[in-house]
């Protein structure tokens, strides 16, 4: 969908969305709204490690799977692979032993941290009105299809 298929009110919407800032402090309702449009809207472990590298910076493997939270190793290494194949993420691998391998966003993943701004900005505004919505809905009878 281009952009010639929005209106200019909404344009502007999507833009003061991307120029705002996002409140200091999260309802934990907002997190887990937002949580739920990334499932929808992309991939869902992608956009949360993009957002824990947004707010921590450079992370170890261990350190990004604790921000991230409820993901398996497993899939933290395949996310990490495919987003360092797409340009998103940088991997440095010092020789030392153990090894100590971290993670962080290259300017193309703050970009598109800076672009994931704007439906933090959406769900801080609209929690209420979806949360009504929702309650209308759960509240309509439902039977008959």
């Amino acid at each position: 969908m281009s952009v010639a298929h929005f209106t200019e009110q909404q344009i502007a919407d999507a833009k003061r969305y991307s120029n705002a800032t996002p409140p200091v402090e999260i309802d934990p309702r907002i997190k887990d709204l937002v949580t739920e449009l990334i499932g929808r809207v992309a991939d869902k472990w992608t956009m949360l490690i993009l957002e824990a590298l947004t707010e921590h910076g450079t992370l170890r493997f261990s350190r990004l799977a604790d921000a991230v939270g409820g993901i398996s190793q497993k899939m933290l290494t395949q996310t990490l692979r495919a987003m360092e194949r797409g340009g998103l993420v940088s991997r440095t691998v010092y020789p030392v032993v153990p090894p100590k391998v971290e993670y962080q966003l290259t300017s193309l993943g703050m970009t598109l941290g800076a672009a994931f701004c704007g439906v933090w900005v959406w769900a801080s505004e609209n929690l209420q009105a979806v949360e009504q919505a929702r309650t209308a809905f759960d509240q309509r009878d439902h039977h008959g299809g």
